[in-house]
């Protein structure tokens, strides 16, 4: 209440069980002032909505209005789904099923949020056709605007007392401002901001530019669908969209065989990727004359042309030398690809940002010391000045968990690590009865674990990529003996209290490959500044990184269980330390007896409740 009043920072930490989300919403309940929260995930978002503030709302006397808002590709847009019904063909007999389900709920929904159709997964490739992007949306020329669920909710956002939205949003409604187009988000006087060690990587990857074949191929795509509604008699149309379609295909081709992602450098000088590049752009050019010549025809060619102009310029921006304040990169996959132009520090906008707000700012996570230090959050966003305070977590690690360090495993560099790894696993995973997180810093070491695991053990078997997200954590709850094997989505985000996850197991330390573009970038940026890259960003961002894994073990006061660490240099190497020394404090062994002994002491003790 102090940082609202007075307009000031804070930078909290609260490890679980602390209570921080009913910290931060009763006094911003109380304040009588505006407040946004902003969360880095969904979840979190419909938790706050629909658990934490109608809690809060009973407890209170004071009347509030709470509104939840999310970013526009969570929106149906009923303009897209007309076109999508009365202009697209071709698709498969899943399509056709999602589209029908998409259909009938498109009648009776009152918010248009797609998070309310259940049996159509997230991955869809229908989703993208019937929802819309900062690029394609129409605004307030849409045919349907007065239907908008979108516009309908921005709407009621401006009203409230009490508005959850998410980090892109927060970002993108800086750009807006800061560009001079109006504003997503209503003035507020306090911004409190959950999840808020996810806060740096949102503004990265917002505030930098990005061109994918998706935006190509949807513009390709809107241009064939209004040309047959109001342009049939312009057939260059036709041929400049079916000609961009092909180029976008050519240039993924030409940067190579999936997955892959790199430095732009590692291409620019390839004649296949500059050629296309080229090419790719004077189409753009020689498309947009056209464009503009039918823009009168429709607003949806109108977009288009506005669209195509947008693209050629992000091309132009991104052919350009980057310097030392951003990085380019591209990525390749199965059949699309993105060049990204990422900023490679924020504090600086961030200032500005903060500065034009004039508002309380209160930062909050489970997750943001090093050794009981905030120097890395702080240094990222520059808050030098603000009050940083931690408080630990009411759990009694002491007494409920046991850290597991197991012995004789070789260096994480050696090809039979993540064998090794399984070998050291099982004796554990049939002591925990299953129970268990595995969770891996890279997707081939979990497949290759996975196959182990699932030769050696008959519990319930879980693994990351074979169903959604949601619907495996469902699964893995419901089985109460399961063993699900995860990377970087199940590190942080995913909530499982009680007995069924009574183990978590990290194979190694979660450094961020330096081979990265970004991160190799980063530290290229620190060194030439006289800074030592390993101590000023990967080791604290690894540090980060390892407890929120490790938080997904105990989730309720009475949770326990054996946290499990592979990687040897924790205690062969000296920053193993800071490592140790920001984990909860519990006790240690290197005994596999010692494990067996722990959970054959929780049979006792469930025995005798």
């Amino acid at each position: 209440m102090h940082a609202i009043d007075g307009k000031s920072c804070l930078v909290a930490e609260a490890g679980t069980g602390t209570g921080k989300t009913l910290a931060y919403l009763v006094p911003a309940a109380l304040s009588g002032k505006k407040v946004i929260v902003s969360t880095a995930t969904k979840t979190l978002q419909d938790q706050l909505f629909r658990k934490d503030l109608p809690l809060v709302r009973q407890a209170l006397t004071a009347p509030f209005k709470a509104v939840l808002l999310k970013g526009r590709a969570n929106y149906l847009c009923l303009y897209r789904l007309e076109n999508t019904l009365g202009f697209k063909a071709g698709y498969g007999s899943r399509e056709a099923l999602d589209l029908e389900a998409i259909q009938r709920w498109s009648k009776i929904t009152r918010t248009g949020d797609i998070a309310e159709v259940v049996d159509v997964p997230e991955s869809s490739l229908l989703w993208p056709s019937v929802t819309s992007t900062g690029d394609n949306c129409l605004g307030q020329d849409c045919p349907r605007y007065d239907d908008c669920f979108l516009a309908k909710a921005r709407r009621n956002a401006q009203d409230a007392d009490i508005l959850v939205i998410n980090h892109h949003l927060l970002w993108a409604d800086w750009t807006l401002k800061n560009d001079g187009f109006g504003e997503l988000l209503p003035d507020c006087e306090a911004i409190v901001v959950d999840e808020a060690h996810q806060f740096v990587e949102s503004a990265t990857q917002f505030l930098g530019l990005s061109i994918t074949s998706r935006q190509l191929n949807g513009l390709a795509d809107d241009v064939l669908v209004e040309r047959l509604k109001t342009a049939k008699d312009m057939p260059q149309l036709l041929e400049k969209a079916e000609t961009l379609e092909q180029l976008t295909a050519e240039m993924r081709q030409a940067l190579g065989e999936p997955p892959r992602r790199e430095a732009w450098h590692r291409v620019a000088d390839e004649l296949a990727v500059t050629e296309k590049l080229a090419e790719l752009r004077r189409h753009l050019l020689d498309l947009e004359p056209i464009l503009k010549e039918a823009a009168i025809r429709s607003k949806g060619l109108e977009s288009c042309w506005k669209r195509c102009t947008e693209l050629g310029a992000r091309l132009d921006t991104f052919s350009k030398d980057e310097g030392s304040e951003a990085v380019r990169w591209f990525e390749v996959y199965k059949h699309s690809f993105s060049l990204n132009r990422t900023p490679l520090a924020i504090a600086g906008e961030f200032a500005r940002f903060r500065k034009h707000s004039q508002a309380a700012w209160i930062f909050a996570s489970a997750t943001l010391t090093v050794s009981g230090r905030f120097d890395h959050f702080v240094g990222q966003l520059g808050l030098y000045g603000a009050e940083c305070r931690a408080w630990d977590s009411p759990f009694d690690y002491r007494n409920r968990c046991l850290l597991f360090l197991p012995p004789g495993l070789p260096d994480p560099g050696d090809e039979g690590f993540t064998q090794a790894v399984v070998r050291a696993a099982l004796p554990v995973l049939k002591a925990s009865r299953g129970r268990a997180f595995m969770l891996f810093t890279s997707h081939q070491a979990l497949a290759a674990a996975a196959e182990l695991v699932g030769r050696h053990l008959d519990y319930p078997l879980f693994v990351q990529g074979e169903k959604p997200k949601a619907v495996l954590l469902e699964a893995f709850k419901q089985a109460g003996n399961g063993i699900l094997l995860g990377t970087g989505s199940f590190w942080e985000g995913v909530d499982v209290p009680g007995p069924a996850l009574s183990c978590v197991i990290i194979d190694k330390l979660p450094f961020a490959s330096p081979s990265d573009p970004v991160v190799n970038a980063r530290l290229e940026t620190l060194r030439r500044s006289g800074l030592n890259p390993f101590a000023s960003y990967q080791l604290p961002a690894a540090t980060i990184a390892l407890k929120q894994g490790v938080g997904r073990l105990i989730r309720d006061q009475s949770d326990c269980g054996v946290l499990m660490l592979c990687d040897p240099r924790i205690l062969s190497r000296s920053y193993g330390k800071v490592f140790l020394n920001s984990l909860p404090d519990m006790p240690r062994t290197r005994s596999l007896t010692d494990v067996q002994r722990f959970f054959a002491g929780e049979i006792e003790e469930e025995i005798a409740v």
